[in-house]
């Protein structure tokens, strides 16, 4: 690392930047804190943490555009263990949180075309499709995204992670870390847990070769409290949507969870999201719900439709819809008991052996149903997605099961979470309406 890029990054990204980015955030808190600015009907102002949040994301690029030269950087796919690559200094990427601001920006489909053009399926995932079109066109809404050292991939989440990271591999000409998580049909064995545990611990040993360092005991217990710290606050965070009316919706969820992906491990991370947990805390206190006159309330499975969270968000809040509940935001939570700080090497191993991906489509069926139920949901709606194939997986017959075994109606609403040529509004709008009337008739 030399002086020079030493100097640039803290002076671009923590000195200028941050400044900047500061400065932007006490603007946008003093607007949110106007009752007069926000008019709309149906749902009630942005949390006033929605500044902060917005000032994580945006300084979490600025760093990474200045991290090259000053910290190894380190691309990981959603489902692997991070916390000792921030034990180690790495700055962490995760190009499915990238896809995801690319699709909300609209910018997906652009990048889509770039990597079509270059000869990858319009088949394969969106999110590899918008990643390897922002690593040929070097576009994005962060502009060009810093150069990997390291590539490091786990399959609890899917088998196209792992030919999606071989090909980063190949291109940027790094060392890729393959971690190879059992499928759970039932329970984790103790065979599974020794086989990811000594993955990880090779993948320690590779990560430390990279960075030229050696991991510190106690940086790696410190980055593992820091993260269970931050994943307890996400779980009362989505737990707090079973108060009625709900405070916060799964659509804002989409949008908060940002940190609990690529800033687990950091201080400032659970400092924010205790802050969204007061926040919450108070419009209970307040009976301030989400989305005003609430009347319904429903659980939506899968990943969101990330070109169209608002439209869907305002569509059903124009009905008193209330989406208080999400699988695909509950990930980040559920496991938040399995990790235990005491032991972080085989804390590791168990909490990513037992992501919803990882394990049999019963499971998912009986998470479902126990959401419909604690968070007193009226409905559910199944988003096949397209690009998810291992999410979307046993839908059809989760959709009938659902019904009969809670009574809860049931939706099943085909698209797709980066591309919007395999969305059509007209068609979903007639199915969702349709849906509506059928809650509206069994209210």
């Amino acid at each position: 690392m030399s002086v020079l890029d030493s100097l640039r990054y803290h002076v671009g990204a923590n000195i200028i930047g941050s400044g900047v980015l500061r400065w932007q955030r006490i603007l946008l808190e003093r607007k949110l804190a106007n009752p007069n600015w926000w008019k709309h009907q149906h749902i009630a102002p942005p949390l006033l943490s929605s500044g902060r949040l917005k000032e994580l994301i945006s300084h979490h690029y600025l760093k990474g555009k200045f991290a090259p030269g000053h910290k190894k950087v380190a691309w990981i796919s959603s489902g692997a263990p991070m916390e000792f690559l921030v034990a180690l200094g790495y700055f962490p990427h995760y190009p499915e949180n990238h896809g995801a601001m690319c699709g909300i920006r609209r910018i997906s489909e652009e990048l889509s075309d770039v990597a079509e053009g270059a000869g990858w399926s319009r088949d394969i995932c969106s999110y590899a499709r918008t990643d390897f079109g922002a690593m040929l066109s070097n576009k994005g809404p962060a502009g060009s995204l810093p150069r990997p050292d390291l590539l490091l991939c786990c399959t609890n989440i899917c088998q196209t992670v792992l030919y999606w990271y071989k090909a980063l591999a190949h291109h940027f000409d790094v060392p890729l870390i393959v971690i190879d998580t059992p499928f759970l049909y039932g329970e984790a064995r103790q065979r599974d847990l020794d086989y990811t545990k000594a993955q990880i611990e090779e993948a320690i040993a590779t990560a430390e070769r990279v960075a030229g360092r050696s991991l510190d005991p106690r940086d790696f217990d410190a980055t593992t409290r820091l993260s269970k710290q931050a994943t307890d606050l996400w779980k009362a965070i989505i737990e707090s949507a079973r108060h009625r009316p709900a405070p916060i919706t799964a659509f804002d969820q989409f949008i908060c969870m940002a940190p609990i992906v690529e800033m687990r491990g950091e201080a400032f991370t659970v400092d924010f999201y205790g802050t969204v947990l007061d926040e919450l805390n108070e419009r209970k206190k307040k009976g301030i719900g989400a989305v005003k006159n609430e009347r319904h309330r429903l659980v939506w499975d899968n990943l969101p439709i990330w070109f169209r969270i608002k439209w869907l968000a305002e569509l059903l809040a124009e009905r008193g819809v209330a989406m208080v509940a999400s699988t695909y935001t509950n990930a980040w939570g559920e496991l938040a008991d399995l990790v235990d700080v005491s032991n972080p090497l085989e804390s590791a191993a168990r909490v990513h052996l037992h992501p919803i991906l990882n394990r049999g489509t019963g499971h998912k069926l009986a998470l479902i149903t126990d959401m419909v139920s604690r968070f007193e949901a009226d409905g559910v709606i199944l988003h096949s997605d397209r690009s998810c194939k291992p999410y979307s997986i046993g839908q059809v017959d989760q959709t009938d099961r659902i019904n009969k075994s809670t009574g809860a109606a049931a939706l099943l609403l085909e698209a797709d979470h980066n591309d919007p040529r395999a969305f059509s509004e007209g068609p979903v709008r007639t199915r969702l309406e349709a849906f509506l009337e059928l809650l509206e008739d069994a209210a």
